[in-house]
């Protein structure tokens, strides 16, 4: 499910800055994660986690 090159995925991230991919259809984002924007290719998605997640400690783990 995660890896079809030919969904759609949703960003989502959590209160911790965390991101994941989500499929776009079929199943509603888990609670505690939001979208981070629309839905797009695996590619583009993966493309934006690399270019934001740019910290992969916990947001309440990194000094302030």
């Amino acid at each position: 499910m995660f890896d079809d090159d030919d969904a759609l995925y949703l960003v989502v991230r959590n209160d911790e800055e965390q991101y994941s991919l989500w499929p776009a259809e079929g199943r509603p984002v888990p609670d505690g994660w939001q979208a981070a924007g629309e839905a797009a290719s695996r590619a583009d998605c993966l493309a934006y986690i690399e270019a934001n997640w740019t910290d992969l400690r916990p947001k309440s783990a990194r000094p302030v």
